[in-house]
C-alpha cells in the first residue's frame, strides 16, 4: 500500500507537479560534512554555496550538508527549498515539528539558558509554547505606547553622537553599529520594561555581556577572519564551554528579574514560574530583539535613499512623529519591508517532516519522507526571480499600491508571511509588529534629522557594517 502524503507548498491547493527523486548527496559520512563545512564558510560563501548547487543540479530543492557538521551536530544532513513556492512549509507546523531546531543541525548548551529549552526552541505542540509566547504578547501589548517616546530619545542621543564623532576632525568617522550596539540595548530595555539598563547595576557592560553571551551560542555559524584552522577547531568542530559565559548570564538574569517583575506577576497567573519566564523573556529581548535590531538597523541604513515624503507625513502630524503619521508613509513602510525581503535577519529556517510528503516548486514535486530535516535560506527564497522582478535588486517602492502589496506575503522574515499574524500556535515572530515599526522609526528619525549621508558598508559576522563619513542636516526639521 502507498503511503499517504500530503502536499506542502505555497498554500492555495493545486494539483501536484510530477513528482520527482530529490537531487543531490551527502556524500561520504564525516568527511563530506566537513567539505560541504569548508564550502560554505571559506572556498564559496553563504551565497554562491547554495547557487552552484541550484545550477549543478537544475533545482531549488536538493539534498547537502549544513553546517557546522561534525561534531558540533550528530546529523548534517538536510533538504533545502529555496525558493518562494517550496520554502513556506517549513511555516506550517502540522507538517514539520519545530523542535530544537531554532539555530539549526545544532543547538546551544541549555546551560546558556539557566537550563531551560526556551520558547524558540519550543514546537507549537508542548503545552509550554503557548504560555510563553501568550506572555510575549501580554508584554507587548502592555507597553505599546512606550515603544516611539523611547525610541525617539534613545535614537536622538546616537544621533548626536554621531554628529560629534564627525565634527571632531578632518576625515573623521562614525561606527553605527558600535553606537547602535550600546544604544538599541538600553532602547529595548526602557521600551519593553521600563528600566533602562545603563541606569542599573549593569552599568554600560550590558551590551558587552550581550553580544559575549550571542557569540557562544552563534559562533558555529560565524567566520571571524581568523587562519582557518583555529576557526575551524573552537568555532566549528567543539562547542565553546559556556561556563566562560556564566558570569555575564547572570548578570544579565539579574536586571531582568528586577526590571520584569510587573511581567514575572503575569506569568504567575498563565501557570509559568518566574524563573522559567525570566529565563524566556531574557532570550526573547536578547537574542531576538537586541540581535534582531543589531542586524537589521545597519542592514537598512545600507539601503536607505528617501527623505521628502517622511517630513511632509510628519508635519501633517503638527510635527510629532506618532503611529499615525508613521502609517502614512506607504513608501518608508516598503523600504523597511524591501530591507527585510533583501537582508532578512534570521536567514535559516528549519523544521523536521512530521510525516511523508510532498513538497512542491515552481516546476517540480518531491517526496519526502517522515524525520527528515527541512532547511531553508530565506534571501534566496525571497529574492525569488519568478515572483520578484528584479528580485536580486533593492527597489524601495517594491511595496507601493495595489500591486505592490500583493508581494508581501512573500515577505518571511518573520518565520511566516507578512500578511499573517503571529499566534501562539504558530512559530510566528511575536514581535513581528514591532520590529517593523522600530525599523520604519530609524528611517524616520534619521530623515527627520538629515538631508544626505555617505557611509563606508562593509560585512561583520551576520550582518552589514555601516560607518558614516559625513552627514548633512535636514534644511527643516520638527
Amino acid at each position: 500500500m502507498s503511503p499517504v502524503i500530503q502536499a506542502a507548498g505555497g498554500g492555495d491547493e493545486e494539483p501536484l507537479l510530477p513528482v520527482k527523486k530529490i537531487p543531490g548527496s551527502y556524500g561520504i559520512p564525516f568527511l563530506s560534512p566537513i567539505r560541504d563545512r569548508l564550502d560554505f564558510y571559506y572556498f564559496q560563501g553563504q551565497d554562491d554555496f547554495f547557487k552552484s548547487r541550484i545550477q549543478q543540479y537544475g533545482s531549488t530543492v536538493f539534498r547537502v550538508n549544513m553546517p557546522p557538521g561534525p561534531f558540533m551536530a550528530r546529523n548534517s544532513q538536510v533538504i533545502a527549498v529555496l525558493d518562494a513556492k517550496s520554502f513556506p512549509v517549513l511555516f506550517d507546523v502540522s507538517k514539520v515539528e519545530k523542535r530544537d531546531v531554532f539555530t539549526g543541525t545544532y543547538m546551544p548548551s541549555t546551560s546558556l539558558t539557566g537550563g531551560y529549552r526556551v520558547c524558540s526552541y519550543l514546537d507549537p505542540s508542548e503545552p509550554a509554547h503557548a504560555k510563553i509566547k501568550q506572555l510575549l504578547f501580554t508584554l507587548l501589548a502592555s507597553r505599546k505606547s512606550y515603544v516611539i517616546p523611547s525610541f525617539r530619545t534613545s535614537y536622538a542621543s546616537l544621533f548626536q553622537t554621531m554628529e560629534s564623532d564627525l565634527a571632531a576632525s578632518t576625515g573623521a568617522k562614525s561606527d553605527f553599529n558600535k553606537l547602535n550596539d550600546t544604544t538599541a540595548f538600553d532602547f529595548l530595555g526602557d521600551a519593553y520594561f521600563g528600566v533602562v539598563p545603563s541606569s542599573t547595576r549593569l552599568g554600560n557592560e550590558g551590551p558587552s555581556k550581550a553580544s559575549k553571551w550571542l557569540f557562544f551560542q552563534l559562533c558555529p555559524l560565524m567566520t571571524l577572519g581568523l587562519p582557518k584552522i583555529l576557526e575551524e577547531l573552537f568555532l566549528h568542530t567543539f562547542p565553546l564551554p559556556s561556563f566562560l559565559a556564566k558570569s555575564d548570564y547572570k548578570a544579565l538574569y539579574g536586571y531582568f528579574s528586577s526590571a520584569a517583575a510587573p511581567v514575572l506577576d503575569a506569568a504567575d497567573k498563565l501557570g509559568l514560574s518566574r524563573e522559567e519566564a525570566c529565563h524566556n523573556l531574557l532570550f526573547a529581548t536578547i537574542f531576538n530583539s537586541y540581535g534582531g535590531v543589531k542586524v537589521l538597523f545597519p542592514g537598512i541604513l545600507k539601503w536607505l535613499a528617501l527623505a521628502d515624503e517622511i517630513r511632509s507625513a510628519v508635519k501633517a502630524e503638527g510635527g510629532k512623529v506618532t503611529l499615525a503619521a508613521i502609517e502614512k508613509m506607504e513608501l518608508t513602510k516598503s523600504v523597511v519591508y524591501e530591507a527585510l525581503r533583501m537582508d532578512p535577519p534570521v536567514k535559516f529556517q528549519y523544521g523536521k517532516a512530521k510525516h511523508d510528503l510532498v513538497i512542491e516548486s515552481h516546476d517540480s514535486s518531491y517526496m519526502v519522507s517522515k524525520g527528515e530535516m527541512i532547511f531553508g535560506y530565506q534571501p534566496l527564497a525571497t529574492q525569488d526571480t519568478k515572483v520578484f522582478e528584479n528580485g536580486g535588486e533593492f527597489v524601495g517602492d517594491r511595496f507601493v499600491g495595489d500591486e505592490g502589496k500583493k508581494l508581501l506575503k512573500y515577505v518571511l522574515w518573520s518565520n511566516g508571511h507578512e500578511t499573517e499574524n503571529p499566534t501562539v500556535r504558530d512559530k510566528q515572530c511575536a514581535g513581528k509588529d514591532f520590529v517593523v515599526l522600530v525599523g520604519r522609526l530609524l528611517v524616520v528619525e534619521f530623515f527627520l534629522r538629515y538631508d544626505t549621508f555617505t557611509a563606508e558598508v562593509g560585512t561583520i559576522l551576520l550582518g552589514a557594517q555601516v560607518t558614516f563619513t559625513s552627514l548633512t542636516k535636514a534644511t527643516s526639521s520638527s
